[in-house]
């Protein structure tokens, strides 16, 4: 196998994890390895803007989550794969790496550190944890819900369900992403990963403090951001974070939303940069 600095940017890799899954990767840049970490709905094309302007200054692996885009998947899942997953790509870099993630992406970032995978630092994007009683969650039969969705096919109502009652969109401003066949047919094809994500997440969002027990495992240098645009409900989960991980940070982003990855990765960019490069 060819070394992590051989590899042809843009061009695409595979590791093989440990239950045997092949997870695709893009690779580009050079330096310290940053692994990013993509959320509900979204594969690594979500991420190829950021991506480029991280492999300015780092080594950059933007990678399908498992069941997504070109990675393989398994009949049975637990998050614990994917964090195989994760570990497996840190090896493939040479045995560390930093960690993005955003939304759930960050939350299975954070469950990769607490877990020993071999992280350098987390750089986390709006964590959807709720940890004020008064703050809204998704439904507490969110997992069933789902899963009866996808069962009988419905595919795009079960992407549908989880943009509305879970991220909070308008039924509007979905109906108008319906209108964009090519976009939605996207997210439809990614519904049948929504279970993977509410497994991420864990009871993590149910309106009560984080588990200081849950979380212990992550000791390294952590930096929490979050949208000035965003329900504040983001800034109270980042700054639980704070106060459970000893090296955690916060820092709030104006102008920016829960979209930031995807709509302003340019603002979002040298955030990351300036906390990696320590």
């Amino acid at each position: 196998m060819s070394t992590a600095r051989e590899q042809s940017a843009g061009a695409e890799n595979r590791v093989v994890s440990a239950d045997g899954t092949e997870i695709a990767f893009e690779q580009s840049g050079s330096g310290p390895a940053v692994v990013l970490v993509s959320s509900a709905l979204a594969d690594r094309s979500d991420t190829t803007k950021l991506a480029a302007l991280l492999a300015e200054h780092f080594t950059v692996v933007n990678y399908d989550r498992r069941g997504r885009g070109a990675s393989g998947d398994a009949d049975l899942y637990a998050p614990d794969r994917e964090i195989e997953d994760i570990a497996a790509l840190i090896e493939h870099v040479g045995g560390s790496a930093s960690l993005f993630g955003s939304s759930s992406g960050a939350v299975l970032a954070l469950r990769a550190a607490a877990a020993g995978v071999n992280v350098d630092r987390l750089a986390l994007y709006e964590p959807p944890f709720v940890v004020a009683e008064g703050d809204k969650g998704p439904p507490t039969d969110l997992a069933e819900q789902i899963t009866v969705l996808l069962a009988g096919g419905r595919h795009s109502d079960a992407v549908k369900y989880f943009m509305t009652r879970v991220q909070g969109m308008p039924g509007i401003a979905v109906f108008v992403m319906k209108l964009m066949p090519k976009t939605w047919a996207s997210l439809t094809k990614l519904a049948r990963t929504l279970p993977y994500d509410i497994a991420v997440m864990g009871d993590t969002q149910q309106g009560k403090p984080l588990d200081a027990e849950e979380w212990k495992g992550v000791a390294v240098p952590t930096r929490v951001l979050t949208g000035g645009k965003s329900p504040a409900a983001f800034r109270r989960a980042a700054l639980a974070v704070t106060e459970i991980v000893p090296q955690a940070d916060h820092r709030t982003l104006p102008g920016l939303n829960h979209g930031a990855v995807v709509m302003a990765p340019r603002k979002l960019a040298p955030q990351i940069t300036e906390f990696i490069k320590g």
